[in-house]
């Protein structure tokens, strides 16, 4: 289990005490105005647009060392490249359109686009798919990993940071500590690769203990499962935080530019998780628990001190994507899914005033729904499979083509798409729970369907209308 010295605890508090030091300095500068607290007033520059960017795209990083204990390189075959490709593709046609809104969520759009009912409906499915759950868990089980607290200790700690200075400051102390964050993730990771240099070798070392598949691009695993992970990776597109980091960028240039510089720094520390994570592999081959990768690697190798950094920066990793999803959470039940049921006029303006404190009391019972949620359903992975199989199929279609004028359908269309698509992928992975964990209608993934129908009511209405 993880042992710490006085000194790695003296490091990991100071990290705590840092962030909420950073978050409630920036609550004095974040005024009430509704820009300013949802977007930091649109003005990031192009560095703090790229690390906050990228430090709340890795949330994940227990997961992603059991997938490198557990499948090698190939892991970055069907975890990186697919969401490269899709950021890419984000970054290259709507990222600039996007930012040139100057609106301040995704049902907004829909709204603009379609009508009230359809943007409605995409707010509850991005809340649904904003969910902190995954990241309340993971982070409550590493503070019971690192401290040996109960999960109620450790789920409470990880409240009291995670959301008191967002209570505060709003989204420019999210990105405030997500600066400090992406600075600590590259720095925990890099720390802990000379290390397993010094100690075991270089890739002799991995060629000679590693299993053969570990080192081969496909892991022995089929084209027909990478290519699922390519569908995963659509989450990309609708993801509610990309669409807010570009509403908050300076400007259109800096959106779209930003997004590519990020994929160079998501590259780069795919390289540092993936080497770490087949040393783990190589070197402790009978991990009983391959979500305990990092830290048994880190248990191995690391001195004092040099422990205390490792687990800081993955700390932070984890911090960083749960702070963002907090707000974004918080921010898609209070404005866009309370307000705008209360309204009665054609504009958010009447209730800009009310949208502040309503989003901060948000901010807490979303936080609580996803206490209670993983709670419930305590796997992380299983909680992101369940989230994107179902909301995905139903937000795609409508969201991008909102945004292309040869695309454009009816508000009856769109809001009959994002209803079935997301329905028939919530029956799907309902009957396949009925019948046996996993047991799907004809072995076809829920998401497929649910896809499937969205498309087919989406050209269905291009050639009536």
């Amino acid at each position: 289990m993880i042992h710490l010295a006085l000194s790695d605890i003296v490091i990991i508090l100071l990290y705590f005490s840092a962030i909420l030091f950073v978050g409630f300095r920036t609550a004095k500068k974040t005024t009430k105005n509704e820009e300013d607290f949802l977007l930091a007033g649109r003005s990031l520059t192009l560095p703090i647009f790229v690390m906050t960017l990228v430090s709340t795209w890795y949330g994940g990083i227990l997961g992603v060392g059991e997938f490198y204990y557990r499948y090698g390189i190939s892991s970055w075959v069907i975890q990186g490249v697919p969401y490269y490709f899709f950021a890419a593709l984000f970054a290259m046609f709507l990222a600039k359109k996007i930012r040139a809104t100057n609106f301040y969520s995704i049902p907004d759009k829909l709204e603009q686009s379609y009508d009230k009912k359809t943007a409605t409906l995409g707010a509850f499915l991005t809340f649904i798919l904003m969910t902190p759950a995954p990241y309340v868990l993971m982070l409550s089980v590493f503070l019971q990993m690192l401290f040996g607290w109960s999960l109620f200790v450790a789920m409470l700690v990880t409240a009291i940071v995670a959301v008191s200075y967002l209570f505060a400051g709003g989204f420019r102390a999210d990105v405030e500590t997500d600066v400090v964050e992406f600075v600590l993730m590259f720095l925990g990771f890099a720390i802990i690769i000379p290390f397993c240099f010094s100690n075991f070798g270089g890739i002799t070392f991995l060629q000679n203990n590693l299993p053969q598949l570990h080192l081969i691009w496909h892991g022995g695993n089929s084209i027909q499962f990478i290519i699922v992970w390519f569908f995963i990776a659509l989450w990309t597109l609708v993801d509610p935080a990309f669409h807010q980091r570009c509403y908050a960028a300076k400007d259109e240039r800096v959106a779209q530019k930003g997004i590519f510089v990020s994929i160079l720094f998501w590259l780069l520390f795919d390289m540092l998780t993936a080497t770490a994570g087949l040393y783990a592999r190589a070197s402790i081959p009978n991990l009983e628990n391959p979500i305990m990768a990092y830290p048994m690697l880190a248990e191995k190798i690391l001195p004092p001190i040099a422990k205390g950094f490792f687990y800081v920066g993955m700390l932070a990793t984890i911090m960083s994507t749960l702070n963002t999803l907090a707000f974004v959470s918080a921010q898609t039940l209070g404005r866009d899914i309370f307000l705008r049921l209360r309204r009665f006029d054609n504009s958010l303006q009447s209730n800009a005033n009310n949208s502040t404190f309503t989003i901060k009391i948000c901010l807490i019972i979303s936080f609580a729904l996803s206490v209670i949620l993983a709670l419930v359903i305590p796997s992380v992975i299983q909680i992101w499979y369940t989230v994107g199989t179902i909301v995905i199929p139903g937000l795609l279609v409508p969201l991008i083509a909102s945004y292309f004028e040869q695309f454009k359908i009816s508000s009856r269309i769109a809001f009959l798409a994002m209803l079935f698509g997301w329905l028939c992928s919530l029956g799907w992975l309902i009957v396949g729970n009925i019948n046996g964990n996993g047991n799907y209608p004809f072995g076809i993934e829920p998401m497929y369907p649910g896809l499937f129908i969205s498309i087919i009511i989406f050209l269905g209405g291009k050639l009536i209308q």
